[in-house]
């Protein structure tokens, strides 16, 4: 759901944008740390926050670091 959110910060856009894995972090609703697979040997750590449901908003796409690894640790940034 923040594929095309990363694409317009990065202005182009991903043939492959598959998550690896995730980690998640409870706050007033939830931040997601994850592990994205945008081409062969590119990935990108996302952090992504969902709101309460109460509060009907779409996820959306809090920062991002690129030049990632497959091998990479996962850590909360």
């Amino acid at each position: 759901q923040v594929k095309s959110q990363f694409e317009s910060r990065q202005n182009r856009t991903y043939g492959i944008f598959k998550a690896i894995v995730y980690k998640a972090q409870v706050v007033a609703g939830v931040n997601y740390f994850i592990k994205v697979q945008v081409s062969d040997a590119e990935y990108v750590h996302l952090k992504v926050f969902q709101s309460l449901p109460y509060e009907n908003q779409s996820p959306s796409l809090v920062c991002f670091q690129t030049g990632k690894t497959r091998d990479d640790p996962l850590t909360y940034f």
